[in-house]
């Protein structure tokens, strides 16, 4: 298979970006997004050019950081997969393929297809744990926990936490990242110590970080690796309300 690629180029931060036309051949079907990109900064460091910058890191679908808009779509054709988990296949063949970074005032780029999601990181930190003595660990079947509040607890912490979600958002709002992490800890009693203050510090930091508005167009939920329902953002808004009223 051959493609014409039109990638995003800029050198930092603060330099002006723009597209650039690359053209690559003999590639398998069966080769993913992310390899497909080391075939083509493989040719151009031969080249004596500079390779194209791009987050990656497990490649497996966990970590999150294949963060790339590909025709327009957060990760690429294909619903429940991340940028590392899309092959060629998807594709036709002799097509252009545009690649842009995550286009989102809260994620800026950094340099070509890299940018910096520190943002979720200061949101985590507000109020996205639980605070425990560090001792010994109680046995895991201690506390009861009901197997309808386990599983979706355990839905929710799915997220990986790429950006996919606010970068997808006509409104850059980062509510369903928020919304799973609150919702992860609000469906069990060891977060439940916590609650009032995590959903109100969470969405503050959120808020502060210039992150938009969720006006519920379930973009979000569409775009997202994990498939994190965008009922989780209902729970936050209860929990945030509920936090209010004690106040």
């Amino acid at each position: 298979m051959k493609f014409t690629l039109k990638i995003w180029r800029q050198k930092d931060a603060k330099s002006k970006g723009h597209f650039e036309t690359y053209h690559v051949d003999n590639i398998s079907p069966d080769t993913s997004f992310l390899e497909m990109l080391d075939i083509v900064n493989n040719n151009l460091v031969h080249e004596g050019k500079e390779p194209v910058a791009f987050d990656h890191d497990c490649r497996e679908g966990i970590c999150g950081m294949c963060s790339l808009h590909i025709n327009g779509y957060a990760h690429g054709p294909g619903q429940g997969a991340t940028t590392c988990q899309i092959y060629m296949r998807k594709f036709k063949d002799g097509e252009t393929i545009t690649i842009e970074p995550w286009r989102s005032a809260a994620f800026p780029v950094i340099k070509d297809l890299v940018v910096n999601r520190s943002a979720y990181d200061q949101i985590l930190q507000a109020g996205g744990f639980i605070s425990v003595r560090t001792n010994s660990v109680p046995d895991a079947n201690a506390i009861p926990i009901s197997k309808a509040d386990a599983d979706e607890s355990m839905d929710a912490a799915a997220c990986i936490g790429c950006g996919a979600c606010a970068a997808t958002c006509k409104n850059g709002s980062a509510m369903l990242f928020v919304a799973a992490r609150v919702s992860s800890l609000a469906k069990l009693p060891q977060g439940r110590v916590e609650g009032a203050r995590r959903a109100k510090a969470m969405v503050a930091k959120m808020d502060e970080l210039g992150f938009g508005n969720c006006t519920n167009t379930g973009a979000c939920q569409a775009e997202c690796p994990k498939s994190i329902s965008i009922t989780h953002i209902a729970r936050l808004n209860r929990e945030f309300l509920s936090a209010k009223f004690e106040d």
